[in-house]
């Protein structure tokens, strides 16, 4: 089947399996390995995306449900050769270990952040609550969810 879909900011045609999940469609089709693969069940969300600006988890959406839509994954955050705020923080704030989960991490906390500029703890709990983190228990992921809050509000 044909799709046709923005992916960071790039308009897109491709023809795929009608079976073929979003993330591969990311990874194999578009080149893009930033968005990771796990559990293939949406319970670990290592692979969320944005999708029409609301995270998504892609292990279980089918490409052809994409079509016509504009996604976004953590290779498109940053712009114009600079981090973006989320990245930034989990850079500074130690948000990251192994950095398997952190692309999912990243993609919740931006959907977050489109819709409230000054989260609470339990509000940053409770958007990343889809993803999992077998390394940094978490308390490092809030504070760099907070460092990108505060700087997008500056």
């Amino acid at each position: 089947m044909q799709i046709n879909l923005t992916l960071n900011g790039e308009h897109h045609v491709d023809i795929v399996e009608p079976r073929m999940l979003l993330v591969h469609y990311i990874r194999e089709v578009a080149g893009l390995t930033g968005t990771h693969v796990g559990c293939e069940s949406t319970l670990c969300g290592a692979c969320t995306v944005l999708m029409d600006g609301k995270a998504v988890k892609s292990c279980t959406l089918l490409a052809v449900q994409a079509d016509g839509s504009s996604l976004i994954t953590i290779e498109g955050l940053a712009s114009e050769g600079r981090y973006h705020p989320l990245q930034e923080g989990f850079w500074e704030e130690h948000g990251l270990q192994c950095g398997y989960c952190t692309p999912g991490m990243i993609m919740a906390a931006a959907d977050l952040l489109s819709r409230n500029t000054d989260p609470s703890e339990a509000e940053i709990r409770h958007a990343i609550e889809g993803n999992l983190c077998r390394c940094t228990g978490y308390q490092h992921i809030i504070r760099a969810i907070q460092y990108a809050a505060r700087k997008m509000r500056s």
